[in-house]
C-alpha cells in the first residue's frame, strides 16, 4: 500500500503547495490593500475549486464502472495518457513561474478587486481549480494503477496535509524555502513517474483493443521475478515498471524520459542565467480594496458561496445519472436446494452486483442465465451455507435467471426476468457432454496413433540396448520420450501405465535405485550415468510392454470430456513447474525437449477445441497462438541439430524470457477451463 501512495504523495504535496502558495498570495495581497472583508469571496472560489475536483473524480470512477472490460481499459489508458500531458504542462509551467508566480497573482487580484465580487470568486477558482483537476486525474489513474485506492488516498491525503503547513509557514513567514529549488527536484521525479504512467495507459490501450502490439513483449523477466515481492512491489507502485512489458511500452518510456527529461533540464540551466533573473513583478495599486457604496442592496453573506459550492457537484450528479454511469444497485438474492432466486426483481440495465445468500443446508453452485439459451451471464462456485457473496454481471435487455445447483442435489431454476432495453450484455454458451463428443473422438484418434508409434519406438529403444548399442540407445530414448510427452491430456485416462511409463524417482525409499523406479526416467538416468546394457535391459523390455500394454487398453478406457479444458491449461503448468526447473532431469539435459513436445500436445489439443472456442471467445485463440509462436522460437533456439541446450546452462536473460512466455501463455490460456466447462442445466 505505501508503495503505491508514493506518487500520490508526490502530487498530493506539489499540486496542493502550488494551489496554497496561490491562495497564500491571494490572501496576503487583500490583506496588505485593507481588503479583509473580500476574503470570504476567496474561500468561495477555493471550495467551488474543491468541490469540482471531487465531483470530477466521481464522474471518473463512475463511468468506468459501468463500462466493459475492454472499455475500461480503452478508458483507463486514454486517461493515463491525457494524466502524464497534464502533468507534464504542469511541471514545465511551474519551472517557469516559481519566481514570477507571486507578482503575476497580485495583479490579477488588483484587477480583480476592482472589478467586483464575481471576478476574486472566479480568480480564485481559476487559480486553484486547474491543480484540482489535475489532482484528481492522476489520483484516479495512479489508483486505477494500483489496483486499488486505500494507498493513493492516503498518500495524497499526507501530501496535501503537508503542503498545507508548509503554506502556512510561509505566510506566517516563520519558513523560508527555495521554491525553485523545490519545484525542479519534485519535476524531475514526477517527470519518471510519468513515464511509468504513461507505459501503463499504452498497455491499456493495448489491452483495450485501441493500440496494436498487445502480445510483443521487449521485456519479460516474469519467470525471473517474483511480483510479490517488496522490490518489485516497490518499482512496480513508484514507477509503474513490470517486469513484462510490450515494445510500445518500453519505447514510449524511454523516448518521454529522454526527450521531456532533457528539456526540463535545459530549461532549468537557462532559469539560472543572469537575463533570466532580471526583472520584478508589478506592485498592486493603491486603494483597490474599496468597499461596496453605503445603501447597496446586499445579498445574503451565505448564498454565493453556497450556490458556487454546490454546482459542480449538482452537475457531477446529474452527469452521472444521465449516463447510467453510476454501479448498479445491489439486490440480495436467496439460494437454497428448494428454492432459488428468491428476492430477485428486475434491474436496470447496466453493471449489477447482487449479493448471493445461501440460505440452505448443502454448497450450492450459482449462476445468472439466459433461460432461453442456458448462456451464463456470471457464477458463484461453492457458496456454503449461511454465506453471502457478492456476483458481479452486465445486465442488457433481455430475460435472465438464476440456476442453483446444490451438493447432491437437483438443479433449481428461478422464474425468468425480462429487462427492457436494447441487447448488448456479454454471455458464455454453455457446454454440454455433447458439444464436446466430436472433439474428444477426434483427440482420441490422435492419442491411439501417438500410442500405436510409442509402442514401436520403446521396442527400438529396448532392442538398442539388449544389443548394447548404448549410444543409439540414447537418440531413441529422447525420440520416444518426446512422443509420450506429446500426449498430456490423455495422462488421466492412463491410471496405472502413466507411473510404469514415465514414474519418477521422488518419493521412494530406495530413490534411483528403488526397485519401484521404472519408465523412461529409470532408463534416463541409466543411460546417462554409465550403467551397463545388462543393467538396463529389464527395465527397458518393462517399458516397451508397459507401452504396449497401454496401447492395448486405451480404446477401453474412461475419458471424460471435462478432461479437455482442463489440460489445456495443466499441460503447460506441469512443464512451467518440472521441466523448466530442471526437476525432472535424469542426466540427459532434455528437459527443453520435453517442453517443445508438450507444447505441441497443447497445440493439438487447442486445435480440436479451436470451434468451440471461437465461437465463445473469439479474441482469446489469437492472442494465445501468439503466446505459442513467441514459445516456440524460444525453444527453436536452444535446439541445436541433434542437441538441446539444458536448462540451467541458459543465460540468465534466456531462461527469464522462457519463464517469462511460458507464464503468459498459460495466463492466456486460463479462462479455457471456464469457457468449456460442462454445467448442468435444466433440461
Amino acid at each position: 500500500m505505501w508503495d503505491d501512495a508514493f506518487p500520490s504523495f508526490l502530487i498530493g504535496l506539489r499540486e496542493g503547495l502550488e494551489a496554497g502558495l496561490i491562495v497564500s498570495i491571494l490572501v496576503a495581497t487583500l490583506v496588505r490593500a485593507d481588503a479583509k472583508s473580500r476574503l470570504p469571496q476567496v474561500w468561495t472560489g477555493v471550495l467551488a475549486a474543491v468541490a469540482l475536483a471531487m465531483s470530477f473524480g466521481a464522474v471518473l470512477t463512475f463511468t468506468a464502472a459501468s463500462l466493459s472490460a475492454t472499455a475500461q481499459e480503452a478508458f483507463g489508458g486514454s486517461l493515463s495518457v491525457i494524466a502524464v500531458a497534464f502533468v507534464t504542462a504542469m511541471v514545465f509551467w511551474m519551472r517557469r513561474s516559481a519566481r514570477r508566480l507571486s507578482g503575476e497573482i497580485k495583479e490579477k487580484v488588483t484587477g480583480a478587486l476592482a472589478m467586483g465580487a464575481g471576478m476574486l470568486i472566479i480568480t480564485s477558482f481559476l487559480a486553484v481549480g486547474r491543480e484540482g483537476l489535475e489532482t484528481a486525474l492522476f489520483l484516479w489513474t495512479t489508483a486505477r494503477a494500483a489496483g486499488e485506492s486505500t494507498g493513493p488516498m492516503i498518500g495524497a491525503a499526507i501530501g496535501l496535509v503537508l503542503a498545507a503547513a508548509l503554506c502556512w509557514g510561509l505566510y506566517r513567514r516563520v519558513l523560508k524555502i527555495n521554491l525553485t529549488r523545490f519545484f525542479t527536484a519534485t519535476g524531475v521525479v514526477l517527470i519518471v513517474i510519468a513515464a511509468g504512467v504513461l507505459g501503463y495507459g499504452l498497455r491499456d490501450l493495448q489491452e483495450g483493443g485501441v493500440l496494436p502490439g498487445g502480445t510483443a513483449y521487449a521485456v519479460d523477466l516474469g519467470g525471473s521475478i517474483d511480483a510479490g515481492s517488496w522490490y518489485s512491489t516497490l518499482v512496480q507502485g513508484v514507477f509503474n515498471l513490470t517486469p513484462t512489458m510490450t515494445w510500445l511500452q518500453v519505447v514510449a518510456y524511454a523516448l518521454y524520459l529522454v526527450v521531456v527529461m532533457t528539456l526540463f533540464v535545459r530549461g532549468v540551466r537557462g532559469d539560472r542565467t543572469p537575463a533570466a533573473r532580471r526583472g520584478s513583478a508589478p506592485k498592486p495599486a493603491k486603494g483597490a480594496g474599496t468597499e461596496p457604496a453605503a445603501g447597496a442592496r446586499r445579498r445574503p453573506a451565505w448564498l454565493v458561496p453556497a450556490a458556487v459550492v454546490a454546482v459542480p457537484a449538482v452537475l457531477a450528479g446529474l452527469i452521472v445519472a444521465l449516463s447510467g454511469a453510476g454501479p448498479a444497485g445491489s439486490q440480495t438474492v436467496a439460494v437454497s436446494e428448494t428454492e432459488c432466486g428468491k428476492g430477485f426483481t428486475a434491474p436496470e440495465p447496466g453493471r449489477q452486483t447482487f449479493r448471493m445468500h445461501n440460505t440452505g443446508d448443502r454448497t450450492s453452485e450459482v449462476y445468472l442465465v439466459d433461460p432461453a439459451t442456458d448462456a451464463v451471464y456470471g457464477e458463484i462456485e461453492g457458496l456454503a451455507p449461511g454465506t453471502t457473496r457478492d456476483l458481479v454481471a452486465t445486465v442488457a435487455g433481455g430475460s435472465y435467471a438464476w440456476r442453483c445447483v446444490p451438493t447432491g442435489g437437483r438443479t433449481v431454476t428461478s422464474r425468468a426476468i425480462r429487462v427492457s432495453g436494447a441487447a448488448g450484455a456479454t454471455a458464455v454458451v454453455p457446454v454440454s457432454e455433447s458439444d464436446l463428443t466430436g472433439p474428444l473422438k477426434t483427440y482420441e484418434a490422435y492419442v491411439d496413433r501417438g500410442l500405436a508409434v510409442l509402442v514401436t519406438q520403446t521396442r527400438g529403444l529396448s532392442d538398442d540396448i539388449a544389443s548394447g548399442h548404448l549410444d543409439a540407445a540414447r537418440t531413441d530414448w529422447l525420440t520416444a520420450h518426446r512422443t509420450y510427452s506429446s500426449l498430456g491430456a490423455a495422462y488421466g485416462t492412463f491410471e496405472d501405465f502413466d507411473k510404469k511409463i514415465n514414474g519418477r524417482a521422488d518419493g521412494l525409499p530406495g530413490g534411483v535405485a528403488d526397485p519401484d523406479f521404472t519408465g523412461f526416467h529409470r532408463i534416463e538416468y541409466g543411460l546417462w550415468h554409465g550403467q551397463s546394457a545388462r543393467q538396463l535391459k529389464a527395465p527397458a523390455r518393462q517399458l516397451a510392454d508397459a507401452a504396449a500394454g497401454l496401447r492395448t487398453a486405451f480404446p477401453t478406457q474412461h475419458f471424460d470430456p471435462g478432461d479437455l479444458p482442463l489440460r489445456a491449461h495443466e499441460i503447460l503448468e506441469n512443464t512451467l513447474q518440472f521441466e523448466l526447473t530442471g526437476d525432472t532431469d535424469q542426466g540427459s539435459d532434455t528437459e527443453l525437449a520435453t517442453a517443445d513436445a508438450n507444447l505441441a500436445g497443447t497445440r493439438e489439443l487447442l486445435t480440436v477445441l479451436r470451434p468451440l472456442l471461437t465461437s465463445r471467445a473469439p479474441r482469446l485463440l489469437p492472442t494465445v497462438d501468439a503466446d505459442i509462436a513467441r514459445l516456440q522460437q524460444l525453444l527453436d533456439a536452444a535446439h541445436h541439430g541433434g542437441s538441446w541446450t539444458p536448462v540451467d546452462r541458459l543465460d540468465a536473460t534466456a531462461r527469464a524470457r522462457l519463464n517469462g512466455a511460458t507464464g503468459q501463455l498459460l495466463e492466456d490460456l486460463a479462462p479455457v477451463p471456464d469457457l468449456l466447462e460442462i454445467r448442468k442445466s435444466a433440461r
